[in-house]
This record gives structure tokens, C-alpha cells and sequence, in this order.
């Protein structure tokens, strides 16, 4: 089946979170995972400083995987040719069991087929199991992609939005490292809820040295953020070119989006005369929280964490347990 190839998601390793979560990717879609995901595991013990730093790995992390790269990620409804293993399908509610998916015809494992509580729906092909063939088509969607829904920050159910939670918490990683270590002010409202009360709890307290706001498509281009939260291109990956001076925060770009334009959001002010009926939005019975372990991770994977204050704060958020792709479910 044609499959168009998009960037992975931030939250395509979020564990926990909401108890029933969608497919992780729209149909018709594929991503890949660079980063190795497969056997053999090796203690950081083991791993030399030089070999850590081929890998783009600048501070100590549990271990790491020693197989190849570039696991593939499809929407469940992609497959075609594939059967599951029964006796693999040992997940709390249905299928979440690693490599539990076979070809029909030879019954070789290709991958995972991940349909459980508290995890994306999903399936993960095994580096080696598939090949990549030209076809004609999907056709991508009509525009230059930038232009996204803003995605709310809040799920019907009342939870903060798990691809939220992900989205923010890689994002940190690059306004910390963009810090220097001096207190960074951001915007009374949303972006406080979600990005100035870690900051605060991170960085020393005192008169913000540092600005950090959204810039990007559709935005003045004046004056420029010292820290610019900029859209990342859902199909390509890159940023948004951030204006001259300033250093780019890249965001998921329906983050970005509902972040970016407030007068957009559901009971924003209109001007006189005109009405709406959405509803308010909702509001969560809880604090916001950024995902933790993909704050830590991003940040292993910085230069600037070799500095003796960002790895204090590295420290401080605690134990890394593995690789986020060795979680239950991906191949």
C-alpha cells in the first residue's frame, strides 16, 4: 500500500499518559526511527566515552542498544501480508508484546503490532523487514504543509493532552540548553502553564535574562524573541527558520499552532458584533506536566549538556531507565 513518509512524532515513545490513545500516525503515512532499537542491550557501563559520542550521547544514560537503526513506524490500517503471533499478545488489554508480528506467507517476525491500554496504536517494522519501492501517489496534501490545525491542549476527557506532554518536553531540552543557565521569561497564560513553571523550577530565579515566545509563519516578524518557539514541518522535520538574532526552539507544529494564534482558540474575544457557539475550552483537574523522560532524553543528546549546570539539571530529573525505544511494544 503507497505510504507517504512524514517525521517521526515527538510522542511516538510516550509512555503512560491517557489509558486509551489513537493511531500514533494518519493513515497512509510512515516514519522512520534513526536511533537503534534492538539487541543486544549494553549497560552504560560498558559504552567508552568515544563510542557514546558517535552516537550523539553527551551525558550518561542506562545503556544502549546495539542493533541497527531505522525501525519503521505505520498506521495499523497500512499493513498488508502480516499475521499476528498468538502467543506473543500478552499485553495488559490486548496485543502490546514485542515482535509480535509475523509475515503470513513465510512467518518470519517482521515487527509489532501495538493495540493496548496506555499505549499508541501502532505497527513497528524491524529494520531488516521491509524495503523501500517507488510508486505513484499518495499525493501529499494540498499546500507547502506548514499550515496545520492548532491541536488543543486538553483531550474531551478532561486529561492534558499527551502529544502535549511530549511535544513540550523535548522542546525544553533546546530552551534550557539556549538558556545559558539565566532565568527565561515567558507570557502570562498557556505558555506559563506549560513551559515557565518547569523553567521556573529549573533555572535560577531572578530577572528573566531571556524571552521565549512563538515566531514562525503568519507571525510579525518583529520584534524578534531571544528564544523563538518555531513550527516543525510535520513531513520534513526542519524548523521553521527563526528570525535573525535568535535562537530556534523547534515545537510540534499543531502545538505550535494553538500556542502561536490564541485569537483562534474557542472562546477567544471576537470583535463587536460577532458570536460564536463553540464551547469554552476545557480545563484539566491537574498542573500540566512535560514528559520527563523525553526532556532527559533530548537532553543526553545535546552538546550543551556538558556544561557543568546543564548537567546538574540533567541529574536532577532523574534516572533514564533505557532508550525510549526499548519500551514495551516497539520492535
Amino acid at each position: 500500500m503507497p505510504v507517504a513518509e512524514v517525521t517521526l512524532p515527538p510522542h511516538a515513545h510516550r509512555e503512560g499518559g491517557n489509558r486509551y490513545l489513537p493511531p500514533l500516525l494518519e493513515p497512509g503515512t510512515f516514519a522512520v526511527d534513526p536511533e537503534p532499537n534492538e539487541g543486544p542491550w549494553r549497560p552504560w557501563s560498558e559504552v567508552t566515552a568515544a563510542e557514546a559520542a558517535e552516537r550523539g550521547l553527551y551525558a550518561p544514560v542506562d545503556g544502549l542498544w546495539s542493533g541497527p537503526g531505522g525501525a519503521v513506524l505505520l498506521a495499523p490500517g497500512d499493513t498488508r501480508g502480516t499475521e499476528l503471533i498468538p502467543e506473543r499478545c500478552e499485553g495488559c488489554c490486548a496485543a502490546a508484546d514485542r515482535s509480535n508480528l509475523a509475515c503470513a506467507r513465510c512467518g518470519r517476525t517482521v515487527g509489532t503490532r501495538v493495540d493496548d491500554c496506555y499505549h499508541w496504536q501502532a505497527v513497528w517494522l524491524h529494520p531488516r523487514a521491509f524495503r523501500r519501492l517507488p510508486v505513484e501517489g499518495p499525493a501529499r496534501p494540498a499546500g507547502d504543509g506548514w499550515t496545520v490545525p492548532p491541536l488543543p491542549p486538553v483531550e474531551p476527557d478532561g486529561w492534558w493532552s499527551d502529544r502535549w506532554s511530549a511535544a513540550v518536553g523535548e522542546a525544553l531540552a533546546e530552551v534550557l540548553a539556549a538558556s545559558g543557565g539565566e532565568p527565561v521569561g515567558v507570557a502570562p497564560g498557556l505558555l506559563t502553564e506549560t513551559f515557565g513553571r518547569t523553567l521556573h523550577r529549573l533555572l535560577p530565579a531572578g530577572p528573566p535574562a531571556r524571552a521565549l515566545r512563538p515566531a514562525g509563519p503568519g507571525l510579525p516578524a518583529v520584534p524578534a524573541p531571544d528564544l523563538a518557539l518555531v513550527p516543525r514541518h510535520p513531513w520534513t522535520g526542519a524548523a521553521w527558520p527563526a528570525p535573525s538574532g535568535t535562537v530556534a526552539v523547534p515545537l510540534d507544529a499543531e502545538v505550535w499552532a494553538y500556542l502561536a494564534f490564541p485569537s483562534l482558540r474557542p472562546g477567544s474575544r471576537l470583535p463587536a458584533g460577532e458570536e460564536q457557539d463553540d464551547p469554552l475550552p476545557l480545563r484539566p483537574d491537574r498542573l500540566f506536566e512535560p514528559d520527563r523522560r523525553l526532556l532527559r532524553h533530548r537532553l543526553a543528546r545535546l552538546p550543551a549538556v556538558r556544561q557543568p549546570w546543564l548537567r546538574a539539571i540533567y541529574d536532577r530529573l532523574g534516572g533514564h531507565r533505557h532508550h525510549p525505544g526499548a519500551s514495551e511494544g516497539t520492535p
